[in-house]
């Protein structure tokens, strides 16, 4: 296999120049930080000590909302 690169090759390469997408790279860059995202909390799910995990602190969260709630229209 030859990896030579031709004088063709890098003087098109450099014509073209770098593009200015950076706002469309930005949004790329956003749609795979998302899919990341959702890979890591699929695969979090998927855990059995993950999933406890996440359980239990959202219902620690419920627990306290509630207190909260309910503080407030008992002493309010």
């Amino acid at each position: 296999m030859n990896a030579i690169m031709t004088n063709f090759d890098i003087e098109n390469a450099e014509t073209r120049g770098p593009r200015k997408w950076e706002g469309l790279s930005e949004i790329d860059q956003a749609i795979h930080d998302n899919r990341l995202m959702e890979y890591r909390i699929k695969k979090s799910w998927a855990d059995p000590w993950g999933r406890k995990l996440t359980i239990a602190v959202f219902l620690v969260l419920a627990i306290f909302a509630s207190f909260v709630l309910y503080w407030d229209v008992l002493k309010g």
